[in-house]
């Protein structure tokens, strides 16, 4: 039986899933009840960002707690190291049972990273096999994304994703109510990763049901002509071969109606997981937190997929929820996935001064069912992957936005005044002196040359590495779930029957007492 005195937590991550589209967020379309539901019981907070947009250098930046460049998580075939403390790590510290459920796209030979057992293997390859080539200049790699994703989108009865999410789900269900019959009086961390909406932008029929052509919103900012797009989108315009296929308004509608589709199967399944919290007795000592590892430009701009800092790509969902424990509201200063780490160290009764690094991120509790903003707080953002011809870094701090990078020319948004970033306000007198702080604060926290050096030394080590490993016999480092039998259903050596069969029934009953002697005829 747990203690109620440390909240057990639950952390839904998603892939690839943009706030402005969900409901909750102002999103006019999608259908997500269950997402509604935790975003009406806690705290939702308007303005969340990954500090990377991707997916590997987003999640072992959050798990970590630091900027991708402090720990070199470059790109999504950068190793996260071993030696970097985790919130899975603090969390185990303190005396949580940790499990991880899902991607979590870990690159290298540890695959746990402070979690004391893994529930799945993970959708992506462990290896060095997606390392960019920053000298190759605008060279394809063939794992990039193209636009056969947006060409290809509609309907299908089973997909990659499918296969993957179906389990994810099954096996984040199931340990739950393992968990509600389990003897062990630990507080549990439960991180259950998804992979949608990530594209392919395919979907299971029913879901692409739940909507309709006529409702599927187009992007509110068409595409931009070669001449007004800033020379990053350039470039993602030419690695996911832009100009290979004709983006007509059917196919940006029905890539959008299958998005918000995976958005409505992701919401069946944290309803699941919401009521085995319910029926395993768990529910109100359970924090539920919400969130996603980067956004989705869906047709934006002309822009898809992330890799960018645009709102759709960089904003992610962010709700933490515990009905009759913490407060709930919404909250408009900028956060980010950094600010995790010592959430879940606070809320686990722990000091996150302690630990042996120290942490950027802010605790978000004191936030908790409070409105308005924080002038204090602000974002950083890097990203340093594909598509990139050198760092470009992001900074967000009260109602501004700013980004710029090498070879990348400032842009400056003021997010309240112009929400869609249509405006650049870099390079305007009546900003001059905003643009100028931003300018400075980034010439003081990074140093482009000295970083881009870093990258490429790390991308030719990896490659040279990856070439090597190739040949012969592979010895690979994705993850093999393993599952011991001899503690699966009935087993004589652990128990009587009669016994095993009441323990895992929920809820448990109370032994009945004699009724008294049979009558015999």
């Amino acid at each position: 039986m747990r203690s109620a005195e440390r909240p057990n937590i639950l952390l839904i991550q998603c892939d690839q899933m943009a706030a402005p589209a969900l409901p909750f967020y102002g999103g006019p379309t999608v259908k997500a009840p269950q997402m509604e539901r935790l975003a009406d019981q806690g705290t939702v907070f308007e303005s969340a960002y990954c500090n990377s947009p991707l997916c590997a250098p987003s999640r072992f930046s959050m798990m970590a707690g630091q900027l991708p460049s402090d720990i070199g998580a470059y790109d999504n075939a950068a190793e996260f190291g071993a030696d970097r403390p985790t919130f899975a790590h603090a969390l185990r510290n303190l005396g949580y049972a940790t499990t991880l459920c899902g991607k979590m796209h870990f690159v290298g030979a540890d695959q746990l990273h402070g979690f004391e057992e893994r529930l799945t293997t993970d959708i992506y390859p462990a290896d060095y096999g997606w390392t960019p080539d920053w000298e190759a200049g605008d060279a394809r790699q063939d794992y990039f994304h193209t636009m056969l994703s947006v060409v290809e989108a509609g309907p299908c009865a089973r997909s990659m994703q499918l296969d993957f999410d179906d389990e994810v789900a099954f096996q984040a269900t199931r340990k739950i109510y393992d968990l509600g019959r389990s003897n062990d009086e630990r507080p549990f961390f439960l991180l259950t990763s998804f992979t949608h909406p990530h594209d392919p932008y395919c979907i299971r029929e029913s879901y692409w049901d739940r909507y309709r052509d006529e409702e599927i919103d187009l992007p509110a900012v068409p595409a931009l002509s070669w001449e007004d797009q800033d020379p990053h989108s350039r470039r993602l315009y030419n690695n996911y071969d832009i100009d290979r296929f004709a983006l007509t308004e059917d196919r940006i509608r029905r890539a959008r109606r299958a998005y918000y589709g995976a958005i409505s199967y992701l919401d069946d399944r944290i309803g699941e997981m919401l009521t085995a919290l319910e029926e395993s007795g768990l529910k109100d000592n359970t924090v539920v937190i919400l969130t996603g590892d980067h956004g989705d430009m869906l047709g934006e701009r002309g822009l898809w997929y992330k890799m960018t800092f645009f709102e759709w790509a960089a904003r992610v969902p962010l709700v933490i929820a515990a009905p009759g424990r913490l407060p709930a509201g919404r909250h408009g200063a900028p956060v980010s996935l950094l600010d995790l780490f010592p959430t879940l160290v606070e809320l686990a009764g722990g000091n996150a001064d302690s630990l042996p690094v120290t942490l950027p991120g802010r605790s978000l509790l004191p936030l908790l069912g409070k409105a308005g903003a924080d002038n204090e707080r602000f974002v950083p953002g890097e990203y340093l992957g594909e598509s990139a011809a050198g760092p470009l870094v992001m900074l967000r701090r009260g109602r501004h936005k700013y980004v710029v990078g090498e070879g990348v020319p400032a842009q400056l948004f003021d997010l309240a005044a112009d929400p869609l970033e249509l405006e650049n306000l870099a390079g305007q007198a009546a900003f001059a002196g905003v643009e100028a702080d931003f300018a400075a604060e980034v010439t003081a926290r990074w140093d482009f040359a000295r970083l881009r050096a870093e990258v490429i030394a790390s991308q030719k080590r990896r490659r040279y590495v990856f070439d090597a490993l190739s040949k012969g016999t592979p010895a690979p480092w994705d993850f093999q779930p393993l599952r011991d039998a001899t503690q699966c259903y009935a087993r004589n050596l652990t128990g009587i029957l009669g016994d095993q069969e009441g323990r895992a029934r929920l809820p448990h009953l109370p032994p009945p007492a004699p009724d008294g002697k049979a009558q015999t005829g």
